[in-house]
């Protein structure tokens, strides 16, 4: 098979299935592992797919579509989907092989998600139902995922008190957790309840909290907070920050990584 064939099929099956793993791509055509990289690179310079750790993923930011018999519903927006895939898989560099981590709810969590299906022996707690679903699918036959029970939210989230209680007792080495909305007075912000309180409870049972946050929600209101700029150990945007929004960060974070969309090869700028 001629490689431009081969990249149209890998093309199609990233569209139908949302991730795809090297090894897989690998047996199927029966090429090397250095072979379907190398095809990999090609969609990627193209923008057709996302490269992420182990295999290739889509670049829309709905939840993979076939996950057996179960469909997602489309999330309501699909904004600044390159700046929070690149702050996903900076994040994505943050987790070492065989830690345990929890990630809450959103879109650039599911984008994470997809990010760390190839790292090994993870142990993942998440509230999240396409993170989970994700890394079901696609990840690690030595990854461990644990899914908190609770009420879902528009977001796909499982939240409130049955949640809550699911958490109390676990301890993670990071939580990984979106916003809705961030300032210097108001902290990280989420306009559900339910949700705000399960948040806490993941900062709780986390030795680090790292928020992931796209540039777009400095200043955006939320109706509970659930936690201050200085309870986050690192704090993972984009460059599109305003030089207010990266003072008022560095001021109280331990370490801003400010990634940078247009950069393929996925470098970050970090601020100590």
């Amino acid at each position: 098979m001629l490689a431009q064939q081969r990249q149209a099929e890998i093309a199609e099956l990233v569209r139908v299935h949302g991730v795809v793993r090297v090894v897989d791509l690998a047996a199927r055509f029966g090429v090397s592992d250095m072979t379907v990289r190398r095809d990999l690179e090609a969609l990627a310079n193209k923008a057709i797919v996302v490269k992420v750790h182990g295999g290739a993923a889509s670049t829309a930011s709905s939840p993979p579509r076939d996950f057996g018999e179960r469909w997602f519903r489309p999330p309501a927006s699909t904004a600044h989907h390159r700046e929070k895939n690149a702050i996903a898989a900076a994040a994505a560099r943050l987790v070492e092989p065989g830690s345990a981590i929890a990630i809450g709810g959103g879109t650039t969590a599911m984008l994470l998600a997809q990010h760390l299906a190839g790292v090994a022996g993870l142990t993942v707690v998440t509230n999240s139902l396409p993170v989970s679903d994700v890394l079901h699918h696609f990840g690690r036959p030595d990854q461990t995922v644990i899914v908190t029970g609770g009420t879902r939210t528009p977001s796909d989230a499982l939240a409130g008190p049955i949640a809550v209680t699911a958490l109390q007792g676990l301890h993670v080495e990071r939580t990984f957790l979106g916003a809705h909305g961030m300032s210097a007075t108001g902290g990280f912000r989420t306009p559900n309840l339910l949700e705000a309180a399960t948040n806490r409870a993941f900062v709780a049972g986390a030795r680090e909290l790292v928020v992931l946050v796209d540039s777009a929600k400095w200043g955006r209101a939320g109706l509970a907070t659930f936690a201050q700029l200085e309870e986050a150990r690192i704090v993972v945007s984009d460059i599109g920050l305003t030089v207010e929004a990266r003072a008022a960060l560095e001021e109280r974070v331990d370490q801003v990584v400010l990634v940078d969309p247009a950069d393929r090869i996925g470098g970050a700028h970090r601020t100590p």
